[in-house]
């Protein structure tokens, strides 16, 4: 079974040879290349030969495909800082005026920098994979992640709340939404089998206004993905265990999830309804612990996560850059002599 085939039965509910592995390493890749994170992520070929770089050297079933979270801020016009070192970050937002949301388009991303370089990594992984690897070409940030890059994080959220810009708030965002889905079908035509938006969860609103304000565009994104004939992923930092209603509600196919979710919560509410990716802990354990700390909690979730299928082990977020490579090759050991399934539909997990 292939990687394709494996991740497919999973997100489809049914039960795969093994637990897939995820890897979301695009800083770990840009690293193994080289470091330069301000050439690399601004360079289709560059950003596809350091994520193969990786899957050669660790041989993941999901390849996530991104440059950071600010290529549809940066097509929209943001100012964007690129670094050395580490991921890009909005150093200008683009609305000062409330009248200069009518200023907004909808990007092509077939012709707009740096959209044009993400599709040129996603059909270069594609090619030289042959088609044997699932790939996720990521469409960034959901809606209110999007409008907090064009209007500035704290004035946005404080925005939000205000009664009297509520119409203005869901313009913004269901705008945000057009954007995710515009590159989210480019990213099928590009040849990947699945796309991802970034949504806000408690860390940043309540569950109310999630329903009022993410839930509706996070909605149509997976629409339109499952209209392609692809499969949708939404992605949701943090502890999600009060939000996993929520974001089922999407019509997501796979929740991104961290750690900090209750896996026991999470296992009874979702299975069945849609699969998960992550539940390993990035920095702690994978980028501080030893590779004995990550087959402990790989055992730990492969024991709590992947009886009955449903689940796509990796690191909930993105790896830091730093990341021993000997960690990952731990976390792929590991599932691959212990996330073999059984005939009772368990992963072989001691």
């Amino acid at each position: 079974m292939d990687s394709v085939e494996r991740v497919t039965k999973v997100l489809r509910g049914e039960l795969p040879d093994r637990v897939p592995v995820g890897l979301h390493c695009y800083l770990m890749a840009c690293q193994m290349q080289g470091g330069r994170f301000n050439e690399i992520l601004r360079d289709g070929e560059e950003m596809a030969e350091a994520q193969l770089k990786a899957w050669r050297a660790f041989g993941h079933d999901v390849i996530m495909l991104e440059n950071g979270v600010c290529a549809e801020a940066e097509a929209l016009g943001c100012v964007i800082r690129y670094t050395v070192d580490g991921p890009p970050h909005v150093e200008e937002p683009l609305i000062k005026e409330l009248d200069d949301i009518e200023k907004l388009h909808v990007p092509d991303p077939e012709r707009t920098f740096p959209l044009t370089e993400l599709l040129k990594t996603t059909r270069i992984v594609k090619q030289e994979t042959g088609g044997k690897v699932f790939i996720n070409g990521r469409s960034d940030q959901g809606p209110i992640a999007l409008a907090c890059a064009l209007t500035g994080p704290e004035r946005f959220l404080t925005m939000l709340v205000d009664l009297e810009l509520e119409s203005w708030c869901r313009k913004l965002v269901a705008f945000c939404s057009r954007v995710n889905v515009a590159l989210g079908e480019a990213q099928r035509r590009a040849g990947a089998d699945s796309s991802t938006i970034g949504l806000a969860g408690t860390s940043l609103i309540s569950p109310a206004l999630f329903d009022a304000f993410e839930l509706p565009g996070a909605q149509a994104f997976c629409a339109a993905l499952k209209r392609t004939g692809g499969f949708a992923f939404v992605h949701a930092c943090g502890d999600e265990t009060h939000l996993l209603g929520n974001l089922l509600a999407t019509g997501a196919d796979c929740l991104e999830l961290d750690p900090g979710t209750d896996a026991a919560t999470c296992k009874r509410s979702i299975q069945g309804r849609a699969s998960v990716l992550g539940m390993i802990d990035p920095a702690q354990v994978m980028r501080l612990g030893t590779p004995e700390a990550v087959r402990q909690q790989a055992r730990r979730m492969l024991a709590m996560m992947g009886p009955g299928g449903g689940f796509i082990i990796g690191p909930g977020c993105a790896l830091p850059a730093d990341t021993p490579e000997a960690n990952v090759q731990a976390l792929m050991e590991c599932v691959r002599s212990e996330g073999t399934y059984g005939a009772d539909g368990r992963p072989l997990a001691k």
